[in-house]
């Protein structure tokens, strides 16, 4: 079994190279972030015709998540439950559906923005609210996960210079120990092996020539439960789909499972 990550930075503007990814991935189960769209503007009938079921929490033009699927989508949960709300609003940041053997969440959590912004303090609620949400799937004996963009590197070893982050959101004491917390709940981090260079950053930022000179991050995360982990045959960041015109600024993180 295939289970993949990605946030493709707009699903309508990225949906040729989607579409082209998911027939020669061989990918049978994708966490999705970022759609950027509303449920009626989501692209159920061309992933339909790939042999997709779609669960789809987005509402507008910003956030969004989807689970996509060709081995079964049942007991959808849409949004985080208790999540807060950020200016009274409920934003679409996550998804859970069982697809085969597995229980899984794609996760879009906030970006945090900066250190003294509430922004920031929503972010950390709302991973206190995600740990509360999959304790108890993360304990079972069932092959579970949390895949997404965590928008936090968990280490130093994850961003291409720390001194270019310090004081900056996405690094901070406070956000580390939210995933630090989160894998408390029972879950491990499953790293992936970089198919070039020496780290397996995920995202790299559009400006200042940072893809080709490897300035990245490691934000997108597969946080899976003993079960999952132990079923891990390979991981690996698909580097080469942020290469090229029309690229997401993120790569899909790849994950085979024997189940």
């Amino acid at each position: 079994m295939r289970i993949a990550t990605w946030n493709v930075n707009s699903i309508t503007a990225r949906l040729p190279r989607l579409l082209a990814w998911l027939e020669q991935s061989g990918t049978d189960v994708l966490c999705v972030q970022e759609t950027k769209c509303s449920d009626e503007q989501f692209p159920y009938a061309e992933l339909r015709e790939l042999g997709y079921e779609a669960a789809v929490n987005a509402t507008g033009r910003w956030n969004g998540v989807a689970l996509l699927s060709k081995v079964g989508l049942t007991d959808v949960v849409t949004g985080l439950p208790g999540s807060p709300e950020y200016e009274g609003v409920q934003e679409p940041r996550a998804v859970s559906a069982t697809c085969g053997a597995a229980r899984v969440w794609s996760v879009y959590v906030p970006n945090g923005r900066e250190v003294d912004h509430a922004h920031y303090g929503y972010k950390l609620g709302w991973f206190e609210a995600l740990k509360a949400a999959v304790a108890e799937d993360a304990a079972g004996d069932r092959p579970f996960a949390v895949l997404g963009d965590f928008n936090v590197a968990p280490t130093d070893d994850d961003v291409w210079d720390p001194a270019v982050f310090e004081g900056l959101t996405h690094v901070t004491p406070a956000e580390r120990a939210a995933l630090a917390a989160l894998r408390e709940a029972g879950l491990s981090d499953v790293v992936p092996r970089p198919l070039k260079y020496d780290r397996p950053y995920t995202y790299w930022d559009y400006r200042q020539l940072a893809f080709p000179k490897n300035r990245g991050m490691r934000i997108d995360l597969v946080y899976g439960n003993a079960p999952f982990a132990k079923a891990v045959s390979d991981a690996y960041v698909d580097r080469e789909e942020r290469k090229g015109k029309g690229a997401s600024d993120h790569a899909p993180v790849v994950v085979d499972l024997d189940v």
